[in-house]
């Protein structure tokens, strides 16, 4: 769920997401008012990343809530080149919670937390 005020528009987030990953999608767009369409608020988005449905939701006022790492999207890749772009394009802005490079688990992983909060764990099977 992202708040109005975390960033200017929430759609960036989507656009973010799913220009990372290759087989990415938006499924529905719903309005939270008539009207319009160019003039409504969004209120929800549905879309598809790495085979998942996901939603997102704008909150519009209490309570506040934010993002921990205790709740991650976990993508594991079956390309080298698919696991780099995408985490070029979630990288911009983020912070690294793990280096992407090879660890004891994993020929390559790495953890970020994107620009709005949102932690990704990017595994190479």
């Amino acid at each position: 769920m992202f708040a109005d005020d975390q960033f200017s528009n929430p759609q960036q987030a989507i656009d973010l997401y799913t220009s990372a990953f290759g087989d990415a999608a938006v499924l529905e767009v719903e309005h939270s008012e008539p009207g319009n369409e160019g003039e409504r608020p969004i209120k929800r988005r549905r879309f598809q990343v790495a085979g998942e449905e996901l939603m997102a939701m704008v909150r519009l006022g209490a309570p506040a809530f934010t993002f921990t790492p205790a709740i991650s999207l976990f993508v594991d890749f079956d390309g080298e080149d698919e696991l780099d772009a995408a985490w070029s394009r979630l990288a911009e802005g983020a912070s690294v919670l793990m280096p992407l490079q090879t660890y004891d688990f994993s020929a390559k992983f790495g953890w970020l937390a994107d620009r709005f909060g949102v932690t990704w764990p990017l595994n190479l099977v």
